[in-house]
């Protein structure tokens, strides 16, 4: 080999090294999101979209929002925590486990859906959910666990709206969170349940049944709510960014989600 080609030999290597350390430089890790169930599949249709756009992947986990905050509390090593409601934001902003109170990305509904064998009607007024406890229809309803899951809260809000609270309560088989809540409500094990308006949009949902809307001035508002955790990548700060961005916005609202622009800033909370 000759002086010159020796040199050029060793100028490629030496480029071939440089580019290896900028790649291990600007590798990001995996953030992990701690993501309320009722965002499963909105998020999921999300974050594909964000990595088809930027390469970076992102590692969801859905559950309960109440079981979240009280992992988040003890220490677990979340970069993103988009809760259910934003109640458990403030709590733990308050706490000092989020760089601040985070924003609003979305408000949801819950509506009454039965599976279609079901005796009872979709029937979000919750006229034909009085009468079958009257006539013997209802032997089961899902509801997510009020205790801790801001479906559930909102849920036994509705109940309790028309009266209904005290006599169904026998009634009633809890899920953890507001997806086990819809495998209960479909699955044939009840004859329904309140559930995420988001769930019952997926396209391998609403086949299974039928659904219907509770007016939303029976219960509070489920506002949703995220935050970044104190130690959050830069890669969990993009996908926070992105979740507000037009893009992802689009994917939200097909899952019946109401995005911050289309109600008052007043109901924004701080």
């Amino acid at each position: 080999m000759t002086y010159f080609s020796r040199r050029r030999c060793l100028h490629w290597l030496s480029q071939i090294f440089l580019i290896a350390s900028a790649s291990s430089v600007f590798a990001q890790p995996v953030p992990t999101v701690a993501a309320a169930s009722s965002l499963k599949f909105a998020l999921e249709e999300v974050a594909a979209q964000f990595e088809k756009e930027t390469g970076q992947k992102i590692r969801l986990v859905f559950g309960s929002s109440g079981h979240f905050y009280t992992q988040i509390m003890q220490g677990a090593p979340f970069d993103l925590f988009l809760s259910a409601d934003e109640n458990f934001i403030f709590k733990l902003s308050d706490a000092g486990k989020t760089k601040d109170r985070g924003q609003v990305y979305a408000k949801a509904r819950i509506g009454i859906m039965v599976p279609h064998a079901s005796p009872l009607k979709a029937d979000g007024q919750l006229k034909d959910l009085r009468q079958a406890l009257a006539d013997g229809r209802l032997k089961k309803l899902a509801i997510a666990n009020p205790e801790h899951a801001p479906y559930g809260m909102r849920a036994k809000e509705a109940l309790q709206k028309v009266g209904l609270w005290e006599s169904v309560q026998s009634k009633l088989v809890f899920g953890e969170n507001i997806s086990q809540t819809t495998q209960f409500a479909l699955s044939g094990s009840t004859q329904g349940g309140i559930i995420a308006q988001s769930l019952a949009l997926s396209p391998s949902l609403a086949k299974l049944g039928r659904f219907d809307l509770i007016p939303e001035d029976w219960h509070q508002p489920l506002l949703q709510r995220m935050a970044l955790m104190k130690n959050a990548s830069p890669a969990a700060i993009n996908f926070y960014r992105y979740i507000a961005d037009d893009n992802a916005q689009i994917i939200m609202t097909q899952y019946g989600f109401a995005m911050p622009k289309s109600f008052p800033s007043s109901k924004l909370g701080n």
